[in-house]
């Protein structure tokens, strides 16, 4: 996606995905448009909330820094701008904890905090029927959108697929490398067939880093997506009412 050059004062949104890999941000216009260059860097190893907004805060002081407004998703369940999961971030350290009013005071601007798949799905789906995006990456993420309305969360990648395993640990980055691109095909192919069945989308959107080591052949209803098409999510979620877990967290006067 092109760098547009130009400044909307008053609009413009810092939109910022926290990945179990990575974290990347960049300057939206409330139209979607990138305005800076699409930055990110590695989730650090210890991923704890300070850590993650020490990363946050480096990530924006190498953008533009003309925003009014910020939109964030997040790996877990996230409700009323509070963490309240992160499976694939630092283990214990993640419940309840007021991400985006954190966020908020350190940038003195509004929050938009969700989950990461909910925010990506904003800016992929089209708006007709009942649309799923699933993410494949670290762990397995999806977003539910009705007639171009996000649905309350469902932490999906937590129900059991196995006796002992889950969505994430069924389909996660961990298990494409014990098992080989093959199985790991096989297993995609299941959970497509399950979601088939128990959902009965009108479209289906898979995006995230292991989209790429996808080799069936898919339905005709089922598109990959990358991260940048589903970037302008972080434009979309300012236009959303607030509903559900859709909420806005505003600087602490101090």
């Amino acid at each position: 996606m092109p760098v547009k050059q130009k400044k909307e004062s008053g609009n413009n949104i810092l939109s910022i995905d926290i990945g179990g890999t990575s974290i990347k941000a960049c300057i939206l216009s409330s139209k979607g448009d990138l305005l800076s260059e699409f930055k990110k860097l590695p989730t650090p190893k210890n991923s704890t909330p300070e850590e993650v907004i020490k990363t946050i805060k480096e990530l924006v002081a190498s953008l533009d820094d003309s925003f009014d407004r910020i939109s964030i998703g997040f790996p877990g369940y996230v409700r009323c701008g509070k963490v309240e999961t992160a499976p694939n971030l630092a283990k214990n350290k993640w419940t309840n904890i007021d991400l985006a009013q954190q966020v908020s005071n350190l940038f003195k601007r509004p929050v938009r905090l969700i989950n990461d798949a909910d925010q990506q799905a904003l800016g992929i789906v089209s708006g007709i029927g009942f649309e799923i995006v699933f993410t494949v990456g670290t762990g397995f993420g999806t977003a539910l959108v009705y007639d171009g309305e996000l649905l309350p969360h469902f932490e999906l990648a937590h129900l059991p697929v196995t006796k002992t395993k889950d969505y994430d640990d069924y389909i996660g980055t961990k298990a494409l490398e014990k098992i080989g691109k093959k199985d790991w095909n096989e297993r995609l192919q299941r959970i497509i067939q399950i979601y088939k069945t128990v959902f009965n989308y009108d479209t289906l959107y898979i995006g995230g880093g292991n989209s790429k080591h996808i080799t069936f052949e898919l339905d005709h209803n089922i598109h990959l997506v990358t991260n940048k098409d589903g970037i302008k999510g972080g434009a979309k979620l300012w236009e959303v009412a607030e509903k559900y877990h859709v909420f806005t967290t505003r600087p602490n006067d101090k």
